[in-house]
């Protein structure tokens, strides 16, 4: 049975960047290899992104990719006892209240494996949940 883990945005704005095909064939591969765990906070985040400056995609691309990332994983909702946890977290580990609002979604969706280029890779979080850098 795959590992159950969050993907982190960074993550998915891989699959659809031109600029790196080795991280997005990477990010390809997690994916097959993993039962997929998302938030609501990271479709909103991916959204940005796209959307922004440095992307500029039309909107109705934007809500396809969107359409085609719920697809390939389950969505779990952000609410307030997420982010209770999420100020927790942060007060324990140091990182970012957003970060920590992944985190905790991902401790909440009973995920095994948090994967993230921006977290310290092999950290295990609440001795149940280890972020995994695939890209080290």
């Amino acid at each position: 049975m795959p590992d159950r883990a969050f993907i982190d945005t960074n993550l998915l704005v891989y699959l659809y960047s031109a600029s790196d095909k080795s991280k997005a064939e990477a990010t390809i591969d997690a994916l097959q290899s993993h039962e997929c765990i998302i938030s609501t906070q990271v479709l909103n985040e991916l959204g940005n992104v796209l959307l922004g400056r440095k992307w500029k995609l039309a909107p109705a691309v934007v809500k396809q990719i969107i359409k085609e990332v719920q697809s390939i994983s389950e969505l779990m909702l952000v609410d307030s006892q997420t982010a209770e946890k999420a100020i927790d977290l942060h007060e324990c580990y140091g990182f970012n209240y957003f970060d920590c609002l992944m985190l905790a979604s991902a401790l909440h969706a009973g995920c095994n494996v948090f994967l993230s280029e921006d977290m310290t890779n092999g950290m295990v979080v609440e001795d149940a949940l280890t972020i995994k850098n695939i890209f080290v």
